[in-house]
């Protein structure tokens, strides 16, 4: 069965100026031209389904067209829209995030200059991941914690020897490292993200 543009779009549920749009994208293939009309058959109906299942699961134009060029298989989906499309995370402002988190914004902006923080891209004021909040807390605590008990009132209480002091700084000094290896992992999974993303949309 062949259909003008007009009934394609019809069958196909999308608009002509879609399908047009796509055709000069190269998503969908050129016509049958028989004089000055244009004939469209079965494959631009499946094209055009498959199209719209993409991008119902969130893919972008650059992705899909991976997909129908075979660049992607169809099992790839799955990893692929774990990939591409993340949940849309809550977000706060800094002075927010130091608010909730109760570590002062220049000990924040620090972070931000050290990597630890990334704001999402976007907008006029820069935004963070309310993630960011969590792994904040969870380090500061742990960091404060740590400090508190290893360092100022078990030293101070029990007044060692310098040696035995030492061990115990260095001790707090690697318990420390791990604690603020929270934000490291945090900061790393989300760069890791960001970097497969822009790997499969490279063309």
């Amino acid at each position: 069965m062949e259909y003008r543009i007009e009934q394609l779009a019809r069958t196909a549920g999308v608009a002509v100026d879609t399908i047009r749009f796509y055709q000069g994208k190269g998503l969908l293939e050129a016509p049958r031209r028989e004089g000055r009309v244009t004939w469209y058959g079965e494959p631009h109906v499946e094209r055009l389904k498959r199209i719209k299942e993409l991008q119902q699961q969130g893919f972008t134009l650059t992705v899909i067209q991976r997909f129908l060029a075979g660049e992607l298989e169809a099992s790839d989906e799955a990893l692929v829209a774990a990939v591409t499309r993340p949940a849309a995370p809550q977000t706060l402002t800094l002075g927010e995030l130091a608010e909730r988190s109760g570590v002062a914004e220049p000990l924040l902006r620090s972070l931000q200059q050290a990597g630890l923080l990334a704001p999402i891209e976007g907008g006029d004021e820069p935004l963070y991941p309310a993630d960011d909040l969590e792994a904040v807390d969870r380090t500061a605590r742990q960091a404060v914690d740590l400090f508190d008990h290893y360092v100022r009132e078990r030293i101070q209480a029990e007044g060692g020897e310098t040696e035995a002091a030492e061990r115990k700084l260095l001790q707090t000094f690697n318990d420390l490292l791990e604690a603020s290896g929270t934000l490291v992992r945090h900061h790393f999974e989300r760069t890791l993200l960001r970097a497969a993303r822009e790997h499969i949309e490279k063309r």
